[in-house]
């Protein structure tokens, strides 16, 4: 068993995210995995990422408060325990417009 306490969960700072703490809770600099690496974002009001495409799918769960997900598809506001799973390639683009912090987790192949 791999443990990270969130105490001691590594900080990474992935480009063109603003307004965001980001922390490894497994994989990568985390820990051993074989297949997936999760993290853990808090959003600040205001705080949002470019509207980009990965080249592997990603898995988002809020965890507290509110995040707006934006594709080319359109906008669709997450609240807590709602998810969502973006296909490799697909832009998107998350925003917390409220005034309050917002958390989400994020579940990502390791590709």
């Amino acid at each position: 068993m791999n443990l990270t306490r969130l105490a001691d969960a590594p900080i990474y700072e992935p480009p063109n995210h603003t307004g965001m703490h980001c922390l490894r809770l497994q994989g990568r600099e985390a820990g051993p995995s074989d297949a997936l690496w999760l993290g853990l974002s808090h959003l600040l009001p205001g705080g949002h990422t470019s509207l980009e495409a990965s080249a592997v799918e990603k898995h988002y769960v809020v965890l507290h408060g509110a995040v707006t997900v934006i594709t080319d598809d359109g906008a669709v506001t997450l609240g807590v325990w709602d998810s969502c799973r973006l296909a490799p390639g697909e832009k998107r683009r998350l925003e917390n417009r409220t005034n309050r912090p917002a958390s989400i987790l994020l579940a990502m192949p390791l590709g």
